[in-house]
């Protein structure tokens, strides 16, 4: 059958300014997985909102679990409702005061606090967060070019991993004292009196993630052209609502493009766990206070920034599926090398390592070790992500957008459950959080095995 008609159904081309505006919704929406997910939130709530370190990795686990699910069960069908509205900033609108309203909740996580609160802050504010994504890649067919799709979707996420490393900075530089000093990275004292016994310098990240949020989507409110109104949103709802089983349907002769949204369902999951738990890990492992779990996050940030810059050049000379390929494989050889790292040794004990800790950050040889794997996962965990968009931007129409980016949210969320679930079971089962993240290498390899066995593009309808 015919590839799809990219050109013919695609609007006017969007300015620059329309463009840089989209991107920057990457730059606004980053530093709430880069610093309140990943880096300083998580490893916070794991290592010093409780004491009890194994118990709290795994509730943090069940509420990427939770949030997954609802995630999942409703990605396409708001999906299908967006191609009927037409317009996709109403909804972007909607889920940024849920998302900046959570936010400034976490503030009250302190010490000794019950869970349960910053638990269903940071649920609603990662379905939020993730809902306002389907929203924004369903517009990228309509701004961009084809062959540009690839190129402009790493940059977006390099923009994106650039924001968060820059707050990420402010806070380890200007926020967050040594439990032991009191004096930040600069050996400065914590603006606004901020004291890390309170944990502050932790529960400060929620509020400004809000606060940059809010400035920076502006620019895609003012500069960035919103498909037009189609139905009212009654009407709409009815007819999306309506679609999603004839658009399951097209999927079974569309096999192509079935496999692939197969593929990336599990090797998401790994990714998701990895980024979600990977933080958390080192937290657990090596006792990192927030300047070293931050420094890290800079570290990987830095390298991020780079692989998505380079991912670019290698997604529009050899495809978004090499680029995809590539990057699953160094992320599947990074996590090997963090499973295989304990305190003194690597590589399952066969490299043993310096195992005194001095006053130095990351002074002990395992802790070197765990920053050089972190440095793969830079590498790749941008560019798997960004090439998969543009692989798919690739498969799909204009119109039929808004639903099958439903449908690929789905598919990054319909078992990322399964991951974070796996490493809870492993974990409460055997005590050892190793293992637990062990389980992350069956995600990515099967995900990687589907990956290289399906067409690119796979935008055929199959008969």
């Amino acid at each position: 059958m015919n590839r799809v008609d990219w050109e013919g159904l695609r609007p006017a081309k969007a300015d620059r300014k329309g463009i840089w505006g989209w991107m920057l919704f990457d730059w606004a929406a980053q530093p709430f997985f880069t610093v309140v997910t990943t880096f300083i939130f998580g490893p916070y709530f794991v290592s010093r909102l409780t004491s009890d370190p194994v118990s709290a990795q795994a509730m943090w686990s069940n509420m990427a679990t939770i949030s997954s699910v609802i995630i999942a069960l409703l990605s396409p069908v708001l999906g299908a409702i967006a191609d009927q509205s037409g317009g996709r900033k109403p909804w972007i609108a909607l889920f940024a005061v849920i998302k900046i309203a959570c936010l400034m909740g976490l503030w009250l996580a302190v010490p000794g606090s019950p869970l349960i609160y910053p638990m269903i802050f940071m649920i609603l504010a990662s379905i939020a967060a993730e809902f306002s994504i389907v929203f924004n890649d369903s517009m990228m067919p309509r701004l961009i070019e084809r062959h540009e799709v690839g190129k402009i979707s790493n940059m977006a996420w390099g923009i994106g991993y650039l924001g968060g490393m820059i707050v990420l900075i402010f806070v380890v530089a200007f926020l967050a004292g040594n439990p032991q000093t009191g004096l930040t990275l600069l050996g400065l004292h914590p603006l606004f009196g901020l004291d890390p016994h309170t944990g502050a310098d932790a529960r400060i990240t929620g509020p400004i993630a809000a606060l940059w949020y809010l400035i920076f989507i502006l620019p895609m409110f003012v500069f960035t052209p919103d498909a037009e109104a189609k139905h009212p949103l009654l009407a709409a709802i009815k007819i999306g609502i309506a679609e999603i089983g004839s658009t399951l349907g097209e999927l079974r002769q569309r096999r192509s493009l079935l496999r692939f949204l197969v593929a990336r369902m599990v090797y998401q999951d790994g990714v998701n766990g990895l980024l979600i738990l990977g933080g958390a890990f080192a937290a657990g492992m090596f006792g990192w206070a927030t300047i070293e779990i931050g420094l890290y996050g800079i570290i990987l940030n830095i390298v991020a920034i780079f692989g998505c810059l380079v991912a670019g050049v290698i997604d529009k000379k050899i495809g978004s599926k090499a680029t995809v390929v590539i990057s699953l494989t160094l992320l599947l050889l990074a996590t090997i090398g963090i499973i295989s790292t304990g305190p003194g040794y690597t590589f399952f004990g066969l490299m043993t390592l310096p195992a005194d800790k001095t006053s130095g950050l990351f002074s002990t040889g395992a802790e070197k070790a765990y920053i050089l794997y972190g440095v793969l996962i830079g590498l790749a965990f941008g560019p798997v992500q960004a090439s998969s968009r543009s692989y798919f931007s690739r498969s799909i129409s204009v119109q039929e957008a808004g639903r099958y980016f439903g449908i690929y949210a789905l598919a990054g969320r319909a078992t990322s459950f399964m991951a974070t679930l796996a490493f809870s079971v492993v974990t409460y089962t055997t005590g050892s959080a190793h293992l637990g993240m062990a389980t992350l290498i069956i995600f990515l390899g099967a995900g990687l095995f589907l990956l290289i066995s399906t067409p690119y593009p796979a935008d055929r309808k199959e008969e």
